[in-house]
């Protein structure tokens, strides 16, 4: 995202885009629209999610910088997201 079009966004924005990577009007639109979503469900997307924050964090493929932790930061927030938007409301 360039800087003019994070400055256009609203504080809330903003906030979103620092805890998920993207608002979550985009979230929401890309997790609607995705194949696993619609085929396994959103606690399958949330699982998955994790899996790849998972591997981001492995020191296997050697230390990890500021860059991929923040990354898989990220993709833990997005994955919550699921879980409290689509699992959890569910159940309530």
């Amino acid at each position: 995202m360039s800087t003019v079009t994070y400055q256009a966004l609203t504080e809330k924005q903003k906030r979103e885009v620092r805890m998920y990577g993207v608002t979550e009007a985009g979230m929401r639109e890309s997790v609607e629209s995705s194949i696993t979503f619609r085929f396994s469900g959103p606690a399958m997307m949330a699982a998955s999610l994790m899996s790849d924050a998972q591997e981001m964090i492995n020191t296997e493929y050697g230390d990890i910088d500021y860059m991929r932790a923040e990354d898989a930061r990220q993709i833990l927030n997005r994955a919550k997201w699921i879980l409290f938007e689509y699992v959890m409301k569910d159940g309530e």
